[in-house]
C-alpha cells in the first residue's frame, strides 16, 4: 500500500530530527565550522541553530568561541593560539569564512597562477547570466538556469571571473559582478561592450537576460 504524501514527508523529517540528535555528541564548534566552511552565503544564528537543532544561546556562544580562536585569541580555559590565515567575519547580519585581509595577496596570487582549464558549459552560461544581469543573487541565477548554480559559482569565485558585490542589508544574500580579468581574457574594456544579448536567445527568452 502506498505511503500517504504527508506520512511520507513526516517520516523525513523524522529522520532528518534522528539524524541531528544523533550528531548532538560532536562539538557544537566543530558542526558550526563545517557548515561555514561550505556555505556560499553568511549564516545567521538562528539559521544555525535551526540548522543544527541547538540553542541559539549556545550557537552564539560557539561562533563568538571561533572568532577568537581565529583571532589567535584565548577561548574560555583553552590559551591563546596561533592567529589563522583565516577569519570569521559578521557580514549582512551573517557569519561567513573569509580569508584574513593580511593574506588576500597570497590567495589572490595561487588562485591566478594555476594552470587554467577550460570552463564548462555550465559554468559558461552561469557567467553569461552574471556578466548582463550584474549584480545578481545566487538565488537569482539559480532561478533563472533552473539549476542549482552552488558549485559553479564557487568555481567563478576561485578563477577570479567573478567577485562579491554586497550584500543585502536584510537578508544577507550576496550579490555576485563580474571582475576586471574577466574583462581581460575577453579583450574588452568596459561592460558597455558586451554584445547585445537578444540576438544571440532563442524566440521568446528574451526578457530572460533583459
Amino acid at each position: 500500500m502506498t505511503m500517504p504524501e504527508t506520512d511520507a514527508l513526516t517520516d523525513d523529517a523524522g529522520a532528518d530530527d534522528a539524524g541531528a540528535r544523533g550528531r548532538a555528541h560532536l562539538p557544537l564548534e566543530r558542526r558550526i565550522e563545517a557548515i561555514l566552511m561550505v556555505a556560499d552565503e553568511p549564516q545567521g544564528a538562528v539559521h544555525l541553530a535551526t540548522a543544527l537543532q541547538a540553542p541559539v544561546k549556545a550557537v552564539k556562544a560557539a561562533i563568538e568561541a571561533l572568532r577568537a580562536d581565529y583571532d589567535g585569541e584565548p577561548v574560555g580555559d583553552r590559551p591563546a593560539g596561533p592567529e589563522r590565515g583565516f577569519e570569521l567575519r559578521e557580514v549582512g547580519g551573517g557569519w561567513r569564512i573569509y580569508v584574513r585581509e593580511a593574506y588576500d595577496a597570497d590567495a589572490a596570487d595561487f588562485v591566478l597562477t594555476q594552470t587554467p582549464t577550460r570552463l564548462s558549459q555550465a559554468a559558461l552560461e552561469t557567467l553569461a547570466v552574471i556578466a548582463y544581469k550584474q549584480p545578481i543573487t545566487r538565488g537569482a541565477v539559480a532561478a533563472i538556469r533552473a539549476v542549482n548554480v552552488d558549485s559553479v559559482v564557487r568555481t567563478l569565485l576561485g578563477r577570479g571571473l567573478i567577485r562579491e558585490a554586497f550584500a543585502d542589508s536584510e537578508t544577507g544574500a550576496i550579490h555576485y559582478e563580474t571582475s576586471e580579468l574577466l574583462l581581460s581574457q575577453l579583450g574588452l574594456n568596459s561592460l558597455d561592450e558586451l554584445p547585445p544579448i537578444s540576438p544571440l536567445l532563442p524566440d521568446g527568452e528574451e526578457d530572460v537576460l533583459a
